[in-house]
């Protein structure tokens, strides 16, 4: 039993020395090559940040036409961006087609836009990248006048024949509303039946309720204003799309969103009857440049903020990664796989993405660059043979100066000068290849010593010659 402790014993002596010597070899390599290390590490750092630079901290997202819900949530991005360090400014514009010129446009300072799915410009759009669907868009048709009370008259189909010689708009062109009631229209098969108007969101409501047209498309989110302000309104009827499952069907990025009898309204029993509707999705897309910090916070806003229950999404279902048209962004589909990166959780946006630019930077670096130094032994035995030649040549340099010009007072300063000499020899840490070298250096200095206490001039001496017998006396 003792032998068993003492075999454990000596094993782990055996692994602490082996331990101790490598770290004393390890921080012996560090203080003679800490220069060269450093060089090293600033051009490596020098290179890094003009490759890839650190994250900015303004960035421009592209919401659309006022009134929308994409203003309301762009809002709501911005006090998430703002909490981590980093101001988002809001754009509006003329809707979805004018997102994606500008964000395809490389001299376009614009990074990121909220489009609508089934835009059919941006699967050919140059330089955009999706980080997924973030909420459905449902596609709404309003229309004022008597309610038609027909068993099909709720649907979209057979509600465009009373249109025939009406006024309805369909948005503007190169809104995500004129493209998807555009589409719609000519799967039911009434393109050229109808009269359109291109009007904005804000205009086309304002219009609609003044008695000016009779029908409008809207593609918003439930809580957007305009749509909530046609819901509220009991002269405006909603139209169901009967054929939901058709339309989903024949145009592929559709979806089916149920509506039970009274959920928009239950004092108003609105709608009277269970519903369905066609939705969109809203995608987040990007400028393909946008720096892969800048792309997991947006995506981590989505979870955040659009990853909550709403009137038609389940908690958790956004942000969503199939069926966006648009080929997504490597960083989302890390995300998808991954979620974002662990320091997030712990750090501050900032701090977590310096921590991981910095391990990026000195992981290769630890793991690369001691065993490439560490195996240059030219570099290393060097150093430390330049070390050693030092201390001979201030040694050489003080035998010089008792050859020429001993004085035997100042001995004991003569011997002060040895001790430093000695001590400094003693604070080299030298690899065993130069241990004779470094022992040769260590007598020499003893030897010199020696000589100095003899009592006598070690390196001169007085010649007497003995006439009688021819011989020389010291």
């Amino acid at each position: 039993m003792g032998s068993f402790k003492q075999d454990i014993h000596e094993t782990f002596l055996g692994f602490s020395e082996s331990a101790q010597e490598k770290w004393d070899d390890f921080t012996q390599f560090l203080r003679e090559t800490w220069p060269l290390l450093t060089l090293l590490l600033l051009i490596l750092i020098g290179i890094w940040l003009y490759a890839d630079p650190p994250p900015p901290r303004h960035v421009m997202l592209a919401t659309g036409s006022p009134g929308g819900s994409y203003e309301v949530l762009g809002k709501k991005y911005v006090e998430f961006f703002k909490k981590k360090g980093v101001t988002l400014e809001l754009v509006r514009t003329m809707g979805a087609q004018e997102n994606l010129d500008r964000l395809s446009d490389r001299n376009d300072p614009l990074q990121a836009a909220f489009v609508q799915a089934g835009i059919d410009s941006a699967n050919e759009a140059k330089g955009i990248k999706s980080l997924g669907a973030i909420a459905y868009d449902p596609i709404w048709f309003f229309y004022r006048g008597p309610e038609l009370k027909s068993a099909e008259s709720d649907s979209i189909g057979v509600v465009m024949r009373h249109f025939v010689s009406k006024k309805i708009s369909v948005g503007i062109e190169g809104s995500g509303t004129y493209a998807q009631s555009t589409k719609i229209l000519k799967a039911a098969g009434y393109e050229k039946g109808v009269q359109v108007l291109n009007l904005s969101g804000n205009d086309a409501v304002q219009a609609l309720q003044a008695g000016e047209i009779d029908g409008i498309f809207i593609v918003d989110a439930y809580e957007a204003p305009n749509v909530q302000v046609l819901l509220q309104d009991p002269s405006v009827h909603l139209v169901t799309f009967k054929r939901a499952e058709a339309f989903a069907k024949l145009i592929s990025y559709l979806h089916i969103l149920n509506v039970p009898q009274g959920a928009f309204s239950l004092p108003r029993n609105f709608p009277p009857t269970d519903m369905k509707l066609l939705a969109t999705t809203t995608n987040l897309l990007i400028d393909d440049r946008m720096h892969p910090a800048i792309q997991f916070l947006f995506l981590e806003a989505a979870r955040e903020i659009n990853g909550k229950a709403s009137f038609f999404a389940e908690r958790g279902e956004f942000p969503s990664f199939k069926d966006s048209g648009v080929t997504e962004s490597p960083v989302a589909v890390h995300y998808e796989k991954n979620n974002y990166p662990l320091l997030a959780a712990y750090f501050p946006f900032w701090i977590a993405e310096l921590i991981s630019r910095l391990v990026f930077v000195f992981l290769p670096f630890c793991i690369l660059g001691y065993p490439i130094l560490q195996s240059l032994p030219s570099y290393r035995t060097k150093r430390m043979q330049n070390k050693i030649n030092r201390l001979y040549s201030s040694l050489k340099s003080l035998e010089q100066e008792l050859l020429n010009g001993f004085d035997g007072q100042q001995r004991d300063e003569y011997l002060k000068r040895l001790n430093l000499l000695e001590y400094q020899a003693l604070n080299i840490k030298v690899s065993k290849r130069l241990s004779g070298d470094y022992y040769a250096l260590r007598a020499s200095i003893d030897y010199v010593r020696n000589c100095l206490n003899r009592g006598v001039h070690p390196y001169q001496f007085d010649e007497v010659v003995d006439l009688g017998s021819g011989n020389m006396r010291y």
